[in-house]
């Protein structure tokens, strides 16, 4: 979840062009729009690796209010592909809500209100609760089973009556739902902003587990007084409603979970600061790993060498002589004192006598059987 306190109750959020962040203009094509945002993002991340992306430049906000509709089907792409692309509220929203002139729907404790908000629009609730329950905990739940993106606000009241934008949470996908919390539990508590390292993670895949922690930050708010609080849920879909389901808690109800949650924050904290030591020792280990495959190729491509030299060496060792036919093209090999047997094979009789031998088993086969008659 990503989200942020505003500095001072009522200050507006900080806009930025798109088309000036991007240096294009206005009737940029979409292929140009989309090529410009990924120079900047990779120019950010050279100038400073994760610090240069919490800069200026690419840790900008896009006011979809402002986008035409290509451009918004583009920012829709991007976000898809699993680009962060960070959208403000509109001023239309804030204005209404610091005049005072929203409508406030209550919502009790212990009750979920299911709806459906227009793309930056807000439904705005009411909680209101009693010093017991402040002092248990409160805890503000958003979910869409659609898997909407959308923001859960807490607004501040205004000296004019008026609300004032103090914290946000993006929805953030859980599961099988898009899901947003605050929880207000008398300890501190943290967000995980798993988008503020994806462009780092996609430039070194291996620094998304490593960096997956890094997004770990303090909520600012970790418990409310009595009295009414104004949340909002704003729609914050590029193009569709976003359907959802608030309910509001009091943790008095939940007292093993939230020991749970205190538990697993603090391991979480010190999984970090391990991962932060693991990470030093596995880039040594894997440039290690790395000499040494490299040295096991030269080396058995040595000893290959080596062998086929000694194979080579062997094979010198004869008294052959290797001649060529010159027609033909083929070779023969001839050994000295064999010569004269291979030129001349009938000098010694034998192929005559076994001529004979086997002529004459034939007719002594014939020649008994027709004595035998004889006789």
């Amino acid at each position: 979840m990503a989200s942020g306190k505003i500095g001072g109750p009522s200050a507006p959020a900080v806009r930025k062009d798109p088309y000036e962040v991007l240096n294009v203009s206005r009737d940029s094509s979409d292929q140009e729009i989309k090529t410009a945002y990924r120079k900047l993002a990779l120019k950010q991340y050279d100038n400073g690796g994760f610090e240069g992306l919490e800069g200026e430049g690419i840790d900008m906000e896009i006011d979809l209010s402002n986008l035409g509709t290509v451009n918004t089907m583009f920012a829709a792409l991007f976000s898809k592909l699993g680009v962060p692309i960070k959208t403000t509220i509109s001023a239309t929203v804030l204005e209404e809500a610091l005049n005072g002139t929203v409508t406030v729907r209550p919502l009790p404790l212990g009750t979920a209100v299911s709806g459906k908000v227009e793309k930056q629009c807000a439904h705005f609730f009411g909680v209101t609760i009693n010093e017991q329950q402040a002092q248990a905990g409160i805890v503000i739940r958003v979910t869409s089973a659609a898997q909407s993106k959308f923001k859960l606000l807490y607004f501040e009241q205004e000296e004019n009556g008026g609300y004032g934008l103090a914290l946000q949470e993006d929805s953030e996908k859980t599961g099988k739902v898009t899901s947003a919390g605050m929880y207000f539990l008398h300890f501190q508590v943290y967000r995980l902003d798993s988008a503020m390292n994806a462009l780092a993670a996609a430039k070194d895949p291996e620094a998304a587990f490593f960096k997956r922690l890094e997004g770990i930050q303090p909520c600012e708010v970790s418990e409310l007084k009595a009295g009414t609080h104004i949340f909002a849920v704003y729609g914050d879909n590029f193009f569709k409603t976003a359907s959802y389901t608030i309910e509001a808690l009091c943790a008095k109800t939940f007292e093993d979970n939230t020991e749970k949650l205190k538990d697993i924050e603090a391991q979480i904290l010190a999984k970090r600061n391990e991962l932060r030591q693991f990470e030093t020792e596995y880039r040594k280990a894997l440039q290690r790993y790395q000499e040494v495959t490299n040295k096991y190729i030269l080396e058995k491509q040595s000893v290959d060498e080596l062998l086929k030299e000694r194979d080579n060496i062997h094979s010198s060792f004869t008294t052959t002589r290797t001649l060529a036919t010159g027609a033909s093209g083929s070779s023969s090999s001839k050994v000295p004192g064999e010569e004269v047997k291979a030129e001349s094979p009938l000098e010694d009789g034998n192929l005559d006598g076994k001529d004979k031998s086997t002529k004459k088993k034939w007719f002594n086969l014939n020649l008994k059987g027709s004595d035998k008659k004889l006789g």
